[in-house]
């Protein structure tokens, strides 16, 4: 079953504990906007997608239902380049979990 774009949007609320209040502020749009977005009611425009991605740690492809099964090295870098892109806001707390998560393989 393909996902829509506002249910991939809940799930990755869920997955980074943030409100959809808190993503609106992030991405400088009305709670209103996000709710609809979630809703399904409006599709954001590109750069807001763009701005979604970033804040929910994901790819514009992922939130558009376009990503592609992809080789395990090609993978890692993008996970890779995510990390190194977006570590800067990230808590204490949320970088000793990555480092957690990393050693309990």
């Amino acid at each position: 079953m393909n996902k829509t774009l506002g249910e991939r949007i809940s799930e990755l609320l869920l997955q980074n504990g943030m409100t959809q209040r808190e993503l609106a502020s992030k991405v400088h749009v009305t709670d209103v906007s996000m709710s609809r977005y979630v809703k399904g009611e409006r599709i954001p425009k590109g750069p807001i997608i763009a701005n979604i991605a970033k804040a929910l740690n994901t790819t514009s492809d992922y939130l558009l239902g376009q990503e592609t099964t992809e080789d395990a090295e090609l993978e890692y870098y993008k996970v890779q380049r995510m990390i190194a892109r977006n570590c800067k806001e990230w808590s204490q707390k949320q970088k000793n979990d990555l480092i957690s998560a990393l050693v309990q393989t």
